[in-house]
């Protein structure tokens, strides 16, 4: 089937949540107000078991001139010397899914979308995919030990209708569809931005050539991926597996003839 996924542009983000609320009552995720941190108004702080769509508040001081309303940008307010970044963070349903390929029991699995969901009768806690995720996205909830994410509401999917956040969503910062569409969309709009002098928009997860093969739930951002908490580079962490093992097993050859150099030099 076609793959489908989302792609949230960040630029029209107003930070009003709603999709974080649409993914919990949906999916019937435990509430997870994590209070303030004293570095941001955002009170679910970052993505978990509890928390499988998180926006993030990210304010930044600045001096520059306010942005002329003809550009068109509803995604963050500028004054006073402040501006606000808002982006609703997400699973990014990875081509190469370490996680994935690092679950012993099957419990992740790639759907008929092309997207990776996590089974939970199937899943027993071990943890092996939460580190093997290169966002940190996948975390184990305490009263039970399983992981838990977004899975882009594939119960949804089956029905033919579009995942709860994306239909929550008021501004349309979250679109869902086929992804090959999605990315013609987001390029459109990103050369809109450029030409309108937002130099430093940028498409983040869209590139098929990336350290993950792309994703099926890319953004478009405001500011480089740092500034909201996203790796610059993600690569998937099992890509190297193959030269560690060749590494370790050149070193354990280089060490079993020096213990037999040893000890039958040692004989003589």
């Amino acid at each position: 089937m076609t793959r489908m996924g989302f792609f949230t542009d960040t630029s029209v983000c107003i930070g009003c949540k709603a999709c974080e609320v649409a993914c919990k009552e949906w999916n019937h995720v435990p509430e997870s107000p994590s209070g303030f941190t004293g570095m941001s108004y955002d009170n679910t702080i970052d993505l978990g078991a509890n928390t499988w769509r998180h926006v993030a508040f990210v304010e930044q001081r600045t001096s520059a001139e306010p942005v002329p309303a003809e550009w068109g940008l509803q995604t963050y307010q500028e004054g006073d010397g402040m501006r606000w970044l808002m982006a609703s963070d997400v699973c990014k349903h990875c081509t190469e899914a370490a996680c994935l390929e690092v679950c012993p029991t099957g419990a992740l699995f790639r759907t008929e979308f092309d997207t990776v969901v996590v089974q939970e009768d199937i899943c027993n806690g071990c943890g092996y995919c939460v580190p093997a995720c290169p966002f940190g996205v996948l975390d184990q909830r305490e009263d039970d030990g399983r992981v838990w994410k977004c899975t882009l509401c594939y119960d949804r999917l089956k029905d033919d209708q579009e995942p709860a956040c994306a239909q929550a969503c008021p501004t349309d910062s979250i679109q869902f569809g086929e992804l090959e569409v999605l990315r013609v969309r987001a390029g459109e709009r990103l050369e809109k931005l450029h030409a309108a002098g937002h130099e430093s928009a940028r498409l983040y997860g869209e590139d098929p050539d990336d350290g993950v093969g792309g994703f099926g739930a890319f953004f478009l951002l405001l500011d480089e991926p740092e500034v909201y908490n996203l790796p610059p580079a993600p690569r998937t962490t099992t890509r190297d597996l193959p030269e560690t093992w060749r590494a370790a097993l050149a070193a354990s050859a280089v060490l079993g003839l020096g213990l037999a150099a040893a000890v039958f030099g040692g004989r003589r």
